[in-house]
């Protein structure tokens, strides 16, 4: 077969070619080819290792650093660039090793401030801090490094002006901007901080267009950018990264699943280690197996952002794998100390107990309570203090502080509670709840929970003023309330005979229900749905299983639309009441009831078959069976019942 002949001339022009278009996996694959035949080439080996470094490809950029720092002793910025790719692979020790080399004084401010750079790497501050002082005070490098290790130790405020003092002198930058947004993150001001990240990403649409900024969440068809040092460079992977986070925290999570995909496009095995925590945390709900799957990737790492442990390990208890929890907690002792604060381990270590021992574990949760809510009186001191001080400043970090001890005081109150609930120890769940209605009585988790204590303890009149506050709170958009919250309100209301309240509730969710139907005929709601049907349930319990039984079914329609795993756990557990109790003969039903369930539930066969009977745990080794697990299924294993009886 001919081959085509290309001069050594034309085919190193082309390489230029692509390196000056940017095309560095081109160029990679060209030098590559070239050094087959010329392995000791220095022009070849330069720049395979300038392409290597801009793919961020650190490791293959280090190894072509390491032949030409042998073959040319001499040329000292080959042992300079060498330990710039191996401290980027962090790989400190042997960066540190090469660096200290490098003997010429005329590179002498650039290793130290290399080697500055890996001691902050190492989380060595000391040892940072004192080569960052041996640099020129007046480099603007100086002034950033100093705010770094401001950063590094907490001081964010000082860090911050640093930040905006070395961009005022240097220009706009996008790694600097990045800095003061994540200094304003830290200190929780999160409009002063979504103001950088804003100006990154619209700096960077503007300046690279090719990166195809937003075309992911719009839905077109987009190829990988690649992770090119042009992108590292724009900042606009940490902007992305920051604002799905701060939209994570304030519980928009919509807003922050749009903001990892309006990143510039990568395919999976390109991703950082921070998009994928991120992307795993965020998508946790409705891809929990992809979820776990990434942050145990992410485990096996060398280097991994530090809250994935903890947060791996928090998951695992959410989905109750408390043995996993265990596993990992007990595999990987050297990274409790370093990535758990004392309080959650001991929190996880309460939980997991729970499950062998739930009276040590209450004994255990009942210490870090009684800690937290000292910790609780003493701050709410300091803020009436500030308050008659007018002192701004202190009241406004006393409140933050306060804020933050109550959020970690919650979880440890409802697994307190948990413990009782498992019991059906309604009583004792009640109890502990009074006992922190002093710091808790504005939290709507804790209103939530007593409502549906009160609830279950049938203290209908209670639970409908708990449940009435998150009503007020949601009133104009009823669809952002659970769905259980408004059935249990609607319950509560009929059994305190007030059904016109009951009524007025589910009117409003039937025209918000229309209203989205016009907007969005593809979304699927099922709010009244469920409403309806727990209110049949209702009735079933008390014994009318005529009208309680009919109200599931017209609940149902039309099937297509609102038979769902959900709605289905609901409907068939009325079912199975109905047939034990028939099979008991405690109640009789007439013929033309059960004929109208018959028709329901052959309805259910026939729009069940692609609709599981189950939600499978995200982590299960032995799955369901797929034939078994569908509403089909059970829609004709109930019918059968229901015929034979």
């Amino acid at each position: 077969m001919a081959t085509i002949q290309i001069k050594e001339g034309e085919f190193t022009s082309t390489i230029y070619g692509h390196i000056r278009d940017q095309r560095y996996v081109d160029a990679v694959r060209l030098l590559n080819h070239q050094l087959e035949t010329h392995p000791t080439s220095r022009a070849a080996l330069s720049l395979l290792g300038y392409c290597h470094f801009q793919l961020q490809s650190f490791v293959d950029a280090a190894d072509c650093y390491e032949q030409l720092s042998i073959l040319h002793p001499d040329v000292e910025n080959y042992k300079l660039y060498y330990a710039q790719s191996l401290y980027k692979a962090c790989l400190y020790q042997e960066a540190m090793k090469i660096a200290c080399q490098i003997e010429s004084s005329d590179y002498q401010v650039k290793v130290t401030k290399l080697q500055a750079a890996i001691k902050y790497g190492e989380e060595d501050l000391p040892g940072a801090k004192a080569l960052v002082d041996q640099c020129p005070q007046q480099d603007s490098d100086t002034e950033l490094n100093q705010a770094c290790i401001l950063f590094k130790e907490s001081h964010y405020e000082e860090a911050c002006k640093k930040f905006v003092a070395a961009m005022q002198v240097t220009g706009y930058n996008a790694e600097t901007a990045y800095s003061i947004a994540l200094c304003f993150y830290m200190m929780k001001q999160y409009s002063a901080s979504l103001k950088y990240i804003n100006e990154i990403i619209e700096r960077g649409a503007q300046e690279h267009p090719d990166l195809d900024i937003g075309m992911t969440t719009m839905g077109l068809e987009t190829r990988s950018v690649g992770n090119t040092l042009v992108l590292q460079e724009t900042g606009l992977v940490q902007a992305f990264n920051l604002k799905a986070n701060i939209e994570y925290q304030l519980k928009n999570i919509k807003a922050a699943r749009e903001a990892l995909t309006d990143m510039p496009p990568r395919s999976e095995e390109e991703l950082d280690v921070v998009t994928l925590h991120n992307q795993a945390l965020i998508n946790m709900d409705i891809e929990p197996t992809r979820g776990f799957g990434k942050l145990q990737f992410l485990m096996q790492q060398p280097t991994f952002p530090p809250e994935t442990f903890g947060n791996l390990l928090i998951l695992y208890i959410k989905y109750e794998y408390f043995d996993l929890a265990a596993d990992v907690l007990a595999e990987n002792a050297h990274l409790t100390f370093k990535y758990l604060m004392p309080e959650l381990y001991d929190f996880l270590e309460a939980v997991i107990m729970r499950q062998t021992s739930p009276e040590d574990a209450y004994r255990k949760l009942d210490e870090m309570a009684s800690r937290k809510t000292e910790t609780l009186r003493k701050l709410t001191k300091q803020v009436q203090q500030s308050k008659q001080n007018g002192d701004e400043e202190t009241l406004k970090k006393a409140v933050n502080e306060y804020d933050d001890a109550l959020e970690t005081y919650i979880p440890i109150l409802m697994q307190q509670a948990r413990i009782h609930w498992d019991m059906e120890n309604y009583a004792q769940v009640e109890k502990i709840f009074q006992t922190s209605v002093e710091f808790c009585n504005d939290h709507d988790i804790w209103k939530l929970n007593v409502a549906h204590v009160l609830f279950m303890q049938e203290k209908y009149k209670d639970a409908t003023g708990f449940y009435e506050a998150i009503l007020k709170k949601n009133y104009e958009q009823l669809q952002d309330i659970s769905a259980i919250v408004l059935a249990n309100l609607c319950v509560s209301y009929i059994m305190t005979n007030q059904n016109e309240e009951a009524e007025a509730v589910m009117r409003k969710l039937e025209q918000e229900e229309e209203k989205l139907a016009h907007t969005d005929p593809d979304k699927k709601v099922y709010h009244l749905c469920i409403v309806n049907m727990v209110i049949g349930t209702l009735y079933c319990a008390k014994g009318n299983y005529e009208f309680g039984i009919s109200r599931v079914i017209k609940s149902l329609e039309p099937y297509q639309k609102k038979l769902v795993t959900d709605t289905w756990f609901y409907a068939k557990r009325c079912f199975l009441s109905l047939i034990e109790n028939m099979a008991k003969h405690m109640v009789m039903i007439r013929d033309s009831v059960v004929q109208e369930c018959i028709t329901f539930l052959e309805h259910c066969e026939i729009h069940g078959l692609e609709v599981k009977a189950m939600t499978e745990q995200p982590l299960e080794e032995e799955p369901l069976n797929p034939g078994k697990n569908t509403v089909s299924y059970e829609a004709r294993m109930l019918k059968s019942i229901l015929m034979q009886l």
